[in-house]
């Protein structure tokens, strides 16, 4: 039984080249934060998806801008070059934070656009989240961006962002929650929706489902009965486990929705 797990959801054209229809299911949620390592500053900076667009267009340049400055009032930043650090190899965390990025600022998207893998206009790349955090803190006046998890367990500074309400606000298990609230009567049959930038109070606006990806007709049906099994858990019991693992349970309208789904799983 072969299965894969994703950040980004296939599209029409991948989906249309698989060897045989792929269903996706959300398992858990997660958010994608900007980490800054930034000498002689422990205040939390703020951020709007407009001013990370520019600072990833390699448009804001140092940390004085007055674009973060007017966000920042009373930081005291300093006038060192901002070192922007992103991913080098393909990711579904690239894909949430430029997704995001695409829906705020119609430069980013049209310059840069929506993928797992994009042409960077600049900065440095680093291997996985592990290799952006550990970037991030060894090179002083650094942006990155991570999942929250690994902000946590890095203990790394990481910003709050404007989200569609206007509030600026810092990811948390609460607040990414709130982000799927928004999407949880309005998801669509497959599963595969996105929740950047979602209305609402609260909501934190670079969060995004994490889906498991099985094959509809599973070569080995008895593998394929227990990845169902497995999901049937994943998708109750196992939800307990999310919060302690730096994720968002899944909104119990989805749960009841894709517990529906597995019955398209032909595993007998």
């Amino acid at each position: 039984m072969f299965f894969g797990a994703t950040d980004g959801p296939m599209n029409d054209e991948q989906l249309k080249a698989a060897p045989g229809p792929i269903l996706h299911f959300p398992t858990v949620l997660g958010a994608v934060v900007p980490v800054y390592n930034i000498p002689g500053v422990a205040d939390e900076l703020k951020f709007t998806g407009a001013v990370l667009a520019d600072i990833y267009l390699g448009k804001i340049k140092k940390w004085n801008d007055p674009a973060l400055g007017k966000l920042n009032p009373g930081v005291k930043l300093p006038a060192t070059d901002v070192t922007v650090v992103h991913r080098s190899d393909g990711s579904g965390t690239t894909y949430i934070f430029v997704d995001y990025l695409s829906k705020v600022s119609p430069e980013f998207k049209s310059e840069v656009g929506v993928n797992t893998s994009v042409k960077w206009p600049s900065g440095v790349g680093g291997k996985g989240n592990e290799g952006v955090s550990g970037l991030v803190t060894q090179t002083p006046g650094s942006i990155g961006y991570v999942e929250l998890i690994y902000a946590l367990q890095n203990k790394i500074a990481f910003g709050s962002v404007q989200n569609a309400a206007g509030e600026f606000v810092k990811a948390s298990v609460d607040a990414v929650t709130k982000a799927a609230d928004s999407a949880s009567t309005t998801i669509p049959p497959d599963f595969r929706v996105s929740i950047t930038n979602a209305p609402g109070a609260g909501a934190y606006p670079i969060s995004s489902f994490t889906w498991i990806l099985l094959y509809e007709n599973p070569k080995d049906p008895a593998s394929g009965k227990a990845m169902m099994d497995f999901m049937k858990w994943a998708l109750t019991d196992g939800q307990r486990y999310c919060a302690d693992l730096g994720y968002a349970p899944l909104p119990s309208t989805v749960v009841m929705l894709e517990q529906a789904a597995l019955g398209k799983l032909k595993v007998s």
